[in-house]
């Protein structure tokens, strides 16, 4: 039971921000995407490595955000 709210609280803490979209530019759509996508990988690795995942997720969230907003389409 514990596992599957885990997994419910971390689909909708990916998935809200991007609901947010809507009244955003390209390039800030990208960095909100890649710093959602960013967080949540940065946090499976860090899960994965025996890191934090806090850390994980803050550093591939920045970097994730970094990424999104410097690509161009």
């Amino acid at each position: 039971m514990r596992k599957k709210l885990v997994a419910a609280a971390m689909v909708l803490a990916v998935a809200a921000p991007l609901a947010a979209c809507e009244g955003m530019n390209r390039t800030q759509q990208r960095a909100l995407s890649g710093g959602a996508i960013g967080a949540a990988g940065g946090a499976a690795v860090g899960a994965l490595t025996g890191g934090s995942l806090v850390t994980g997720a803050l550093i591939g969230g920045a970097g994730g955000a970094a990424v999104g907003a410097l690509t161009s389409r």
